[in-house]
């Protein structure tokens, strides 16, 4: 069978959404997104990459416009305005950028290569990978890992964790300072490290498993307990700047934290005068959905910054990064030329197939029937071998011609005469699948390893 898979993508991400549209994009989690995209008629493969800066997703189907219906309705809820739709072509390109940093909130940043890689096991174990994807999501990650090793790409300020710490340092200095993180994931081990280099006198790390805290907090070299989530009122009142990043899909700091040493939003009573607390409490809330409520803002006691208020530090990582990512760019553009001529060979390589499986079918037919006419014959092994060998002789003979010339018009983008090809050598295949197959034949051209297009 020919594989017609063409990619449509769709993604809501920082360039395009606020936080809260973020929200409202991300699925239950990146197999669960997997699956729905799977339970749509025709969809073949998809790929969903969920991190609190983007939520992008893939789906392989035989025509362009299943794919774009599909994702239209994943992303039901958003924002029109919020969502980027991309074709192909675009979409496998869009995967490679990603995977390199070049997309990130923080260009060149680390996390990304590997969220890339969880999401392709994601995938994976929900059978959302297949020949198409299984080609662009590994040349993706290749690339990744090539642009972090070659060049200088993710030099200096790598993570939104440590983003947060340059943020909170522009409201005052760091060293000796009472920090906090709350969340223990990979975005909270990187913030308390970060806040740990720079010299904080103390550090809390609070998490719903305490015991993944305290895994945390063993090779800082700082001064640092940790507390289960339940104890965050207990410790906030204490903290001079706090980072947050869980996967919570509710605040998990609300104003009334900061209010009197801090009291958790279930004691809503206990309001009382800010006497106790800091003057100048800074929070970085890198949580999506927001960790912190807005209304904490509001507090003259407190400063809140989310993902939204990093653009200062994003901006000049960018300007740093300018060189490198010019040299990602060139690396990019290299990698996606090899994987748009890795799709055309294999496009050609199954129609070839399917022609000389086509060939040997209507050989071992004829075949069988000139030996049963001869049956009243002496025929030894040896003469029945020559007669096979004869027969594959012509086989090869007769079809080497088409093959290179299919080879050729795949390397061109002739999909016209490829569609031909199928038509005449594989009679399983009738004039709407070929249609449907290779549109080139009725005057579109179609993307590269697909055979249709928007």
């Amino acid at each position: 069978m020919i594989h017609a898979g063409v990619v449509t993508g769709a993604r809501v991400t920082h360039d395009s959404a606020c936080v809260d549209e973020l929200a409202a994009a991300s699925p239950e989690s990146q197999r669960v997104g997997v699956e729905r995209l799977l339970s749509v008629p025709d969809v073949e493969e998809a790929y969903v990459l969920s991190t609190c800066n983007r939520v992008e997703a893939y789906v392989v189907s035989p025509d362009a416009a299943v794919g774009r219906a599909t994702l239209e309705e994943f992303f039901e809820g958003v924002d029109d305005d919020a969502i980027v739709h991309t074709d192909h072509d675009d979409s496998l390109r869009h995967l490679l950028r990603v995977a390199t940093g070049l997309e990130s909130v923080i260009v060149g940043e680390d996390q990304i290569i590997g969220q890339v890689r969880t999401a392709y096991e994601d995938a994976r174990s929900a059978d959302g990978i297949g020949s198409v994807l299984e080609t662009g999501v590994t040349k993706a990650i290749h690339v990744g890992e090539r642009a972090r090793t070659e060049t200088e790409i993710n030099d200096g300020v790598v993570s939104l964790g440590s983003a947060a710490t340059r943020l909170a340092a522009e409201d005052g200095a760091l060293d000796g300072a009472t920090a906090l993180v709350v969340g223990a994931g990979e975005m909270g081990r990187l913030a308390a490290r970060s806040l740990a280099d720079a010299n904080v006198g103390e550090l809390v790390v609070a998490n719903r498993t305490a015991s993944h805290a305290a895994h945390l907090i063993d090779d800082l070299a700082v001064d640092a307990d940790a507390v289960p989530l339940e104890a965050l009122s207990t410790v906030v009142g204490d903290a001079d700047v706090v980072v947050t990043a869980t996967n919570s899909t509710d605040p998990v700091l609300g104003p009334t934290h900061f209010e009197s040493g801090g009291v958790g939003p279930e004691e809503p009573e206990a309001k009382a005068a800010n006497d106790e607390w800091p003057a100048d409490t800074v929070i970085v809330d890198l949580g999506q959905p927001r960790d912190v409520s807005p209304a904490a803002d509001e507090l003259s006691t407190v400063t809140v910054y989310d993902l939204d208020d990093l653009e200062s530090i994003t901006e000049e990582t960018r300007e740093q990064r300018a060189d490198a990512a010019d040299e990602v760019e060139r690396m990019i553009d290299h990698e996606f030329d090899l994987l748009r001529d890795q799709f055309k060979r294999a496009r050609a390589d199954e129609v070839i197939a399917a022609m000389y499986e086509s060939a040997e079918r209507i050989k071992a037919r004829e075949l069988q029937t000139a030996l049963s006419r001869l049956e009243g014959e002496e025929f030894t092994p040896e003469q029945r071998e020559v007669v096979e060998s004869m027969a594959d002789a012509l086989v090869n003979q007769l079809l080497a011609p088409p093959t290179k010339s299919l080879r050729e018009a795949a390397a061109e983008d002739d999909w016209s005469t490829i569609s031909t090809a199928l038509q005449l050598f594989d009679p399983e295949f009738g004039d709407d699948n070929s249609a449907t197959l290779f549109p080139a034949a009725g005057g579109t051209e179609p993307r590269i390893g697909a055979a249709d297009d928007d």
